[in-house]
């Protein structure tokens, strides 16, 4: 009986090893609103392209005043 709790106590701790592995914490996103971007936004790939001419990986359109927002990971 004992040999058969060590097998249990073995197979519970691999089962726990293996899926505690598989949680990734994810990367947070930091936005700020552009600075060159000019006039209401309407189109995410424009808001996009100016982001990343200052430095970040993306942008949206955002708000009630359709301002533009760069996006990139913290």
């Amino acid at each position: 009986m004992a040999g058969f709790s060590k097998v249990v106590a073995t197979i519970l701790l691999m089962l726990i090893l293996v899926f505690s592995t598989g949680m990734i914490a994810e990367a947070r996103t930091c936005e700020s609103q552009s600075h060159r971007f000019k006039g209401l936004c309407f189109s995410k790939s424009n808001c996009g392209s100016v982001c990343h001419t200052e430095g970040f990986s993306g942008g949206h359109c955002r708000g009630f005043r359709r301002r533009c927002f760069c996006t990139r990971h913290c």
